[in-house]
Protein backbone atom coordinates (compact mmCIF):
# COMPACT_ATOMS: atom_id res chain seq x y z
CA UNK A 1 0.00 0.00 0.00
CA UNK A 2 1.19 3.21 -0.57
CA UNK A 3 -0.20 6.44 1.47
CA UNK A 4 1.04 10.53 0.46
CA UNK A 5 1.13 12.68 3.28
CA UNK A 6 0.08 16.07 1.95
CA UNK A 7 0.29 19.04 4.38
CA UNK A 8 -2.45 21.42 3.58
CA UNK A 9 -2.17 24.72 1.73
CA UNK A 10 -0.94 27.68 2.41
CA UNK A 11 -3.80 29.25 5.24
CA UNK A 12 -4.82 31.94 6.93
CA UNK A 13 -2.68 33.03 9.99
CA UNK A 14 -3.87 32.28 13.56
CA UNK A 15 -5.77 35.31 14.80
CA UNK A 16 -7.65 36.69 18.12
CA UNK A 17 -11.57 35.16 17.67
CA UNK A 18 -10.70 32.83 14.00
CA UNK A 19 -11.00 29.37 15.45
CA UNK A 20 -7.97 27.17 14.31
CA UNK A 21 -10.54 24.73 12.92
CA UNK A 22 -12.15 27.16 10.52
CA UNK A 23 -8.78 29.03 9.02
CA UNK A 24 -9.13 28.46 5.27
CA UNK A 25 -6.88 28.32 2.22
CA UNK A 26 -5.67 31.81 1.07
CA UNK A 27 -5.69 32.87 -2.30
CA UNK A 28 -2.12 31.89 -2.64
CA UNK A 29 -2.65 29.07 -0.67
CA UNK A 30 -5.48 27.48 -3.36
CA UNK A 31 -3.12 28.56 -6.43
CA UNK A 32 -0.38 26.83 -5.23
CA UNK A 33 -2.06 23.64 -4.08
CA UNK A 34 -3.61 23.66 -7.58
CA UNK A 35 -0.11 24.24 -9.33
CA UNK A 36 1.05 20.83 -6.91
CA UNK A 37 -2.23 18.93 -7.95
CA UNK A 38 -1.73 19.48 -11.96
CA UNK A 39 1.78 18.46 -11.69
CA UNK A 40 0.58 15.74 -9.58
CA UNK A 41 -1.94 14.83 -12.37
CA UNK A 42 0.49 15.40 -15.04
CA UNK A 43 3.14 12.83 -13.51
CA UNK A 44 0.37 9.91 -13.47
CA UNK A 45 -0.48 9.95 -9.25
CA UNK A 46 -4.07 8.69 -8.40
CA UNK A 47 -5.33 7.70 -5.02
CA UNK A 48 -8.40 5.83 -4.44
CA UNK A 49 -9.14 7.75 -1.61
CA UNK A 50 -8.59 11.19 -0.02
CA UNK A 51 -8.51 11.14 3.77
CA UNK A 52 -8.74 14.40 4.96
CA UNK A 53 -8.49 16.32 8.00
CA UNK A 54 -11.67 18.26 9.34
CA UNK A 55 -10.22 21.03 9.46
CA UNK A 56 -11.14 23.55 6.76
CA UNK A 57 -7.74 24.33 4.96
CA UNK A 58 -7.35 20.65 4.93
CA UNK A 59 -10.21 19.85 3.27
CA UNK A 60 -9.87 22.46 0.97
CA UNK A 61 -6.97 21.10 -0.06
CA UNK A 62 -8.76 17.62 -0.49
CA UNK A 63 -11.23 18.91 -2.88
CA UNK A 64 -8.38 20.73 -4.78
CA UNK A 65 -6.93 17.39 -5.34
CA UNK A 66 -10.58 15.71 -6.15
CA UNK A 67 -10.99 18.29 -8.34
CA UNK A 68 -7.47 17.53 -10.46
CA UNK A 69 -9.32 14.04 -10.61
CA UNK A 70 -6.55 13.07 -8.51
CA UNK A 71 -9.19 10.93 -6.46
CA UNK A 72 -12.10 8.94 -6.29
CA UNK A 73 -13.61 10.56 -3.45
CA UNK A 74 -12.71 12.39 0.03
CA UNK A 75 -13.03 10.82 3.34
CA UNK A 76 -12.71 13.23 6.56
CA UNK A 77 -10.83 11.05 9.35
CA UNK A 78 -10.51 12.72 12.70
CA UNK A 79 -7.52 10.95 13.44
CA UNK A 80 -6.16 13.27 10.64
CA UNK A 81 -6.93 16.53 13.06
CA UNK A 82 -3.99 18.40 14.90
CA UNK A 83 -2.84 15.96 17.63
CA UNK A 84 -4.30 13.06 15.87
CA UNK A 85 -2.96 9.47 16.79
CA UNK A 86 -1.16 7.42 14.08
CA UNK A 87 -1.81 4.60 16.22
CA UNK A 88 -5.24 4.69 16.10
CA UNK A 89 -5.06 5.33 12.45
CA UNK A 90 -3.65 2.56 12.07
CA UNK A 91 -5.94 0.60 13.80
CA UNK A 92 -8.63 1.64 11.62
CA UNK A 93 -6.71 1.53 8.84
CA UNK A 94 -6.52 -2.42 9.57
CA UNK A 95 -10.05 -2.35 9.99
CA UNK A 96 -10.90 -1.29 6.48
CA UNK A 97 -8.96 -3.77 4.77
CA UNK A 98 -7.96 -2.14 1.67
CA UNK A 99 -5.88 -4.23 -1.53
CA UNK A 100 -2.92 -4.01 -1.21
CA UNK A 101 -2.43 -2.13 -4.27
CA UNK A 102 -4.51 0.68 -2.98
CA UNK A 103 -3.02 4.16 -2.93
CA UNK A 104 -4.34 6.51 -0.11
CA UNK A 105 -3.73 10.43 0.25
CA UNK A 106 -3.68 11.70 3.99
CA UNK A 107 -4.44 15.53 3.87
CA UNK A 108 -3.28 16.99 7.36
CA UNK A 109 -0.87 18.99 9.40
CA UNK A 110 2.46 19.65 10.48
CA UNK A 111 3.88 18.30 12.65
CA UNK A 112 1.81 15.26 12.67
CA UNK A 113 1.94 14.21 9.22
CA UNK A 114 5.88 14.61 9.61
CA UNK A 115 5.64 12.94 13.30
CA UNK A 116 3.89 9.94 11.43
CA UNK A 117 6.53 9.05 8.47
CA UNK A 118 9.03 8.98 10.86
CA UNK A 119 7.37 6.42 13.22
CA UNK A 120 6.29 4.54 10.15
CA UNK A 121 9.88 4.85 8.71
CA UNK A 122 12.38 4.50 11.78
CA UNK A 123 9.75 3.24 14.47
CA UNK A 124 10.30 6.36 16.16
CA UNK A 125 9.00 10.19 16.31
CA UNK A 126 12.84 12.07 15.74
CA UNK A 127 11.30 15.29 15.01
CA UNK A 128 13.35 15.59 11.99
CA UNK A 129 10.80 15.80 8.88
CA UNK A 130 9.42 18.69 7.79
CA UNK A 131 6.64 18.90 5.67
CA UNK A 132 6.25 22.31 4.16
CA UNK A 133 2.74 23.39 3.03
CA UNK A 134 1.55 21.40 -0.30
CA UNK A 135 4.33 19.37 0.52
CA UNK A 136 4.35 15.85 -0.30
CA UNK A 137 5.93 12.43 1.47
CA UNK A 138 5.28 9.21 0.20
CA UNK A 139 5.28 5.84 1.75
CA UNK A 140 5.30 2.22 1.55
CA UNK A 141 3.48 -0.18 4.20
CA UNK A 142 4.40 -2.97 4.04
CA UNK A 143 1.66 -6.30 4.18
CA UNK A 144 1.86 -6.58 7.99
CA UNK A 145 0.01 -6.11 10.67
CA UNK A 146 2.54 -3.33 12.03
CA UNK A 147 3.82 -1.42 9.59
CA UNK A 148 5.73 0.68 12.46
CA UNK A 149 9.49 0.82 11.54
CA UNK A 150 8.76 -0.73 8.66
CA UNK A 151 7.86 1.33 5.70
CA UNK A 152 9.52 2.51 3.11
CA UNK A 153 9.86 6.21 1.90
CA UNK A 154 9.97 7.02 -1.96
CA UNK A 155 9.13 10.18 -1.92
CA UNK A 156 9.99 13.65 0.21
CA UNK A 157 9.72 16.63 -2.09
CA UNK A 158 8.43 20.32 -0.82
CA UNK A 159 5.71 21.77 -3.88
CA UNK A 160 8.82 23.93 -5.03
CA UNK A 161 10.57 20.97 -6.67
CA UNK A 162 6.94 20.41 -8.43
CA UNK A 163 5.95 23.30 -9.37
Amino acid sequence: MEIYLIRHGIAQEREIGIPDEVRSLTNKGKDKTRQVAGRLYDLGVRFDVVLTSPLVRSRQTAEILHEYKLSREITESAHLAPNGSIYDWLDWLKAQQYPQQTQLALVGHQPNLGQWAEILVWGEDRARLILKKAGIIGLTLPETDSPIGQAQLFWLTPPKFLL
